[in-house]
């Protein structure tokens, strides 16, 4: 086994759950949606994304290419709710702030189910 594989996949994986984690629920309900769980959906998606800096390969490219997407998408998400709540004060979050803020995770979550896809793709394709 691949100690190096593991890890690759293992933080595909656990950036694509927390990202799912932190999407799922009601849209405009700022209860469902924690904080801190897209905070650490942003950071483990940065260390996926720094593991695939190393491969050359036109899929490798792709894998890059959605990583960064999801970061983006993670990263506008997170400026747009410190700006909502920096502007709103003490009041708690409207639903629809909060589903503004689910709906740019949401990219994120699907730019990761592409990164899963390639992945599994990936694998089986690969012989021993």
């Amino acid at each position: 086994m691949n100690l190096e594989k593991v890890v690759f996949g293992f933080f595909i994986l656990l950036s694509a759950t927390l990202n799912f984690g932190f999407v799922l629920g009601d849209i405009g309900n700022p209860e469902y949606h924690h904080f801190w769980e897209l905070f650490a959906a942003i950071v483990v998606n940065l260390i996926a994304t720094v593991l695939k800096f190393g491969d050359r390969t036109h899929i490798g490219a792709v894998h890059l290419a959605s990583s960064l997407v999801a970061l983006l998408q993670l990263g506008a998400a997170a400026l747009a709710w410190f700006f909502v709540s920096r502007t709103a004060g003490d009041a708690p979050l409207t639903p629809s702030q909060m589903a503004s803020i689910v709906s740019l995770a949401a990219g994120a979550l699907l730019a990761n189910v592409v990164s899963v896809v390639i992945m599994v793709v990936e694998t089986t394709l690969q012989r021993r």
